[in-house]
């Protein structure tokens, strides 16, 4: 084994591990896919908090394989993910082989790519960016991966194609209305939902029989979905977040239903409870 092959295997199974992730298939994919492909050339600027970026101190495509952010536009603060964190969300809204996957801010593809290593090669994946960068380098990294679609379009505009599953990686305020309409039985839509930069969660809404169970997987800090953010939404969700109790959310309940006493966070036309479906 290369140092290159091993810093990948390495990799996959620290990522997995540290998300807690249980599917053997999240570590393979991980450890399968190759990132450097999908964040250009290097040496690589990797996110240091607020403090900015740092350079790689050269190109050697090893150097990727940490639980690193890259940038891919940096002047526009659009990076390739933290890949535990991303792993984390795999694990719950769980794609399995053959499922329809809508990817809304798909980036340069890296992670649409470890969708369809789940999905495998009868799962079908529409990735959706409204970044004119994003969309051509999406398009040519993914060429080789005839189960992908890649649009550039935005991923809140209607018509969406049925979906096992909706991953979204841009945050906002609400989940949109077309998300939820678009979920086949049984589908899953994992959602950031965020405050422009501030905290957010990312929530995991299940289509039940009926209505949605609802549930946060996780905290997050993400680039903010376009058309996705709504001034008084991001008050309430921030307040909501600063009360905390968001570990008790059990449900995503919509209009004409009323929010009543189990009500964590009200939105327009929808509302999270914390009693179950």
């Amino acid at each position: 084994m290369n140092t290159l092959e091993a810093a990948r295997r390495f990799f996959g199974d620290w990522v997995a591990a540290h998300a807690e992730a249980t599917d053997p298939r999240i570590a393979t994919a991980f450890a399968t896919v190759p990132r450097e492909k999908f964040i250009g050339r290097g040496p690589w600027l990797a996110l240091a908090g607020e403090g900015g970026y740092v350079r790689t101190p050269n190109d050697d495509p090893a150097l990727v394989y940490q639980n690193l952010v890259f940038a891919l536009l940096p002047e526009k603060h659009l990076n390739n993910g933290e890949p535990s964190l991303h792993a984390r969300w795999m694990s719950a809204v769980a794609p399995r082989a053959g499922e329809r996957v809508l990817h809304v801010g798909t980036g340069a593809g890296y992670y649409t790519a470890i969708l369809s290593e789940l999905v495998g090669r009868e799962g079908r994946i529409e990735g959706r960016d409204v970044e004119a960068d994003m969309v051509a380098a999406a398009t040519r990294n993914l060429a080789d991966r005839p189960n992908i679609a890649i649009v550039g379009r935005s991923g809140l505009e209607a018509p969406l194609p049925e979906s096992d599953v909706i991953y979204v990686c841009a945050g906002t305020t609400q989940p949109a209305r077309v998300w939820l309409d678009a979920l086949a039985p049984g589908g899953r839509l994992l959602v950031p939902l965020a405050p422009g930069w501030g905290r957010g969660g990312a929530l995991l809404v299940t289509r039940a029989d009926p209505g949605f169970a609802a549930r946060f997987v996780s905290q997050v800090w993400i680039f903010s979905c376009v058309g996705g953010q709504d001034a008084a939404a991001a008050e309430a969700l921030e307040q909501a977040l600063q009360r905390g109790g968001e570990g008790e959310v059990k449900s995503l309940r919509l209009a004409p239903e009323p929010p009543d006493a189990t009500c964590w966070l009200a939105g327009d036309g929808w509302w999270l409870s914390t009693a179950a479906v």
